[in-house]
């Protein structure tokens, strides 16, 4: 009788999530978010990226910063994530409206940044919306970092030997 109540259970929400939302994106987020809450490993593994540690100890990454490619490193003690002004112009974010006024420590030393908010940023199979983040002037940092305004959005983040795993939430 579970096993009946259970299958009604997996057809029947993800038939209400079309029939409420109309959007086959929904559904597909409905469908994994079921599969998941039963223990579905393959479901868990969609939202599962791991980043090996490179040999100077640094967690480099190349995410998708609304669709266009961007070299960062893993960084989690900068509170937000910080772009420099070359990704956020490749990324085609409104440079011309930013207001360069936030005091922030680098490793390079002191500088100002201008607040924003980036509509899309994807690591793998990793994707959030609408992340606040810094940008800093041309040529105050080498590299972007991926800081904890996007790291605080996952289900959860850990290092495992030479592996740092990003879990997202299904």
């Amino acid at each position: 009788m579970i096993r009946i109540v259970l299958a009604l259970m997996v057809v029947a929400v993800p038939i209400g999530a079309v029939l409420a939302y109309g959007d086959p994106n929904d559904l597909a987020r409905t469908t994994r978010a079921i599969s998941y809450a039963f223990g579905d490993d393959d479901a868990k593994a969609l939202r599962l990226v791991e980043i090996k540690r490179r040999d100077n100890g640094e967690f480099k990454l190349r995410a998708k910063i609304n669709g266009a490619n961007a070299p960062m490193i893993i960084d989690t003690g900068a509170t937000s994530v910080v772009l420099t002004y070359e990704t956020a112009k490749a990324a085609g974010l409104p440079l011309e409206l930013l207001v360069f006024n936030v005091d922030l420590e680098t490793a390079g030393g002191r500088t100002r940044a201008a607040k924003l908010t980036i509509d899309s940023l994807a690591i793998g199979k990793l994707a959030e919306h609408g992340v606040p983040a810094l940008v800093v002037p041309k040529g105050q940092m080498k590299t972007s970092l991926l800081g904890m305004s996007f790291l605080n959005r996952l289900e959860s983040w850990e290092v495992r030997a030479d592996r740092l795993e990003l879990r997202g939430y299904p």
